[in-house]
């Protein structure tokens, strides 16, 4: 499996939706934008369907440098994260599992 790149999304919603490419990256950066200030905010965001973004927060935690064998502290703190969706996880497994048949 490929990781589909932001130059692949802007392409593929450019066919879809008969934009210009230019339109198209501009509308999604904007999308990124209001989505990365809403969780600098503390916001979460629910896209139905799809899944939640949202603010988790991470406590400190001691943990073990697998080289060294040496403990370190990691500092805690908020960390975004993604919940997705019945209906994308449902999507996904139909796909996958289509694919390995």
């Amino acid at each position: 499996m490929s990781s589909v790149t932001k130059r692949n999304l802007v392409e593929k919603v450019a066919i879809r939706t008969g934009l210009t490419q230019v339109d198209t990256k501009i509308v999604l950066d904007c999308f990124l934008d209001a989505l990365s200030d809403s969780l600098a905010r503390g916001n979460g965001i629910e896209i139905r369907g799809f899944g939640r973004f949202k603010v988790r927060e991470k406590r400190p935690r001691a943990a073990r440098n697998p080289r060294t064998n040496e403990i370190i502290e990691v500092k805690g703190g908020l960390k975004p994260v993604f919940e997705p969706a019945v209906r994308l996880k449902n999507r996904v497994n139909q796909a996958l599992t289509k694919k390995k048949v």
